[in-house]
């Protein structure tokens, strides 16, 4: 057990696409972010991509293979391998503190880790030493999330590492290759993320979880709202903890979109 001291943070990163991976200053932020923090014993990962009611949780017991959830990407983004070692124990105790709460668990044993997951934590944990276990979001429903994830705040106290991956602003219309990744972003996503930082540094739960009607620019920023979503899992899992301190790790735009990423104590 660790004490509140030195019990892993709370994360929410932008995840980025396959081609995160080739831009040079992302992947860096990512491995500098990782390398300042003690590894933690185990991970469990919320990824936007992961939709499914009710609460399912990926392989424990037999190895799988990653999920390539995208289409008309080049066949090396195809090749890359993540062999993280899996979580049985760390799926039971999720099951069993969801459960108290009255979530019912299914297990998919034959899920593996989707790119919201093995992404960044590609560039995060490269030894790919750290068991990991991916949860569904059963809803989108931002209070439900939160009540989720303060199911989950005891789990930091056994060496846990929650981690919520989405991304801070998410229209792919603003994604056009062609620009480049250090393209000047959109007013929306400039304004969303600025929204999104003073809020998170006010620690103004209340707002984050009503951002359609609080955030400038919120439909433009989130044309549906699965990259915010997990944000409501970690922001309940800090709760939970006593309270939310929050420091922006990483920042700045990607071919438009905020890569913001927060750690939460």
């Amino acid at each position: 057990m660790t004490t509140s001291a030195d019990r892993p943070p709370v994360l929410f990163l932008s995840h980025g696409a396959p081609p995160l991976a080739d831009d040079a200053t992302w992947t860096a932020e990512l491995a500098s972010w990782s390398g300042a923090m003690e590894k933690p014993k185990d991970i469990l990962m919320v990824s936007a991509h992961w939709e499914n009611a009710p609460v399912t949780l990926s392989a424990t017991h037999r190895k799988q293979g990653l999920v390539y959830d995208f289409w008309g990407f080049p066949q090396h983004y195809y090749d890359v391998r993540y062999d993280a070692p899996m979580a049985p124990d760390l799926a039971d105790e999720v099951a069993r503190l969801t459960g108290t709460h009255g979530h019912h668990v299914e297990r998919d044993e034959t899920r593996g880790l989707d790119h919201g997951a093995y992404v960044p934590l590609k560039e995060m944990f490269p030894d790919a030493d750290v068991p990991v276990v991916q949860m569904s979001m059963p809803t989108l429903d931002p209070q439900g999330l939160f009540e989720l994830g303060q199911t989950l705040a005891p789990l930091r106290d056994r060496g846990t590492m929650i981690i919520g991956s989405g991304f801070t602003t998410h229209n792919l219309r603003w994604f056009n290759p062609a620009d480049g990744p250090n393209t000047a972003p959109p007013a929306a996503s400039s304004e969303f993320d600025h929204w999104a930082q003073e809020a998170m540094a006010r620690g103004d739960v209340d707002s984050i979880l009503d951002f359609l009607h609080k955030a400038p620019a919120a439909r433009e920023a989130h044309p549906r709202s699965e990259h915010w979503a997990p944000l409501y899992v970690a922001l309940g899992a800090a709760y939970a903890s006593g309270g939310i301190e929050t420091k922006t790790a990483i920042d700045g735009f990607w071919y438009g979109l905020s890569k913001r990423s927060w750690s939460l104590t």
